[in-house]
């Protein structure tokens, strides 16, 4: 087994040493800005489906999807999820039954062709 000397290791492993503490380096405004109007582009002409425009109800409908607590939402409707819940004795709430009987909500959850 070959030793190394301490002199070997110090050339191999240089230390940069600085006379200011920590730098920052500096930020491409540029760059930033350029991303950020993009980004702003892509959700102003998002296709409908995909905006964030929905009321209280489907607020409700959301957490609900993401609560763990009724099991996984993917590949079935909310409905059906509800009633797997209910019968497998979770106690879903019984305001999110009512407004999926009530109509006028989306059937699918919120990962619905996202996922």
């Amino acid at each position: 087994m070959a030793t190394t000397s301490s002199k070997n290791m110090k050339g191999f492993y240089r230390q940069k040493k600085t006379t200011g503490g920590i730098t920052k380096k500096a930020t491409n405004t540029k760059w930033s800005a350029a991303l950020s109007s993009n980004l702003t582009a892509l959700i102003s002409h998002a296709s409908p489906d995909l905006k964030d425009d929905y009321d209280d109800k489907e607020s409700v409908l959301r957490e609900f999807d993401m609560n763990m607590a009724y099991g996984p939402c993917l590949g079935m409707s909310r409905q059906a999820r509800w009633e797997r819940a209910n019968r497998l004795g979770l106690n879903p709430p019984k305001e999110i039954e009512g407004l999926l009987n009530g109509g006028k909500v989306q059937a699918g959850c919120l990962w619905d062709g996202r996922v």
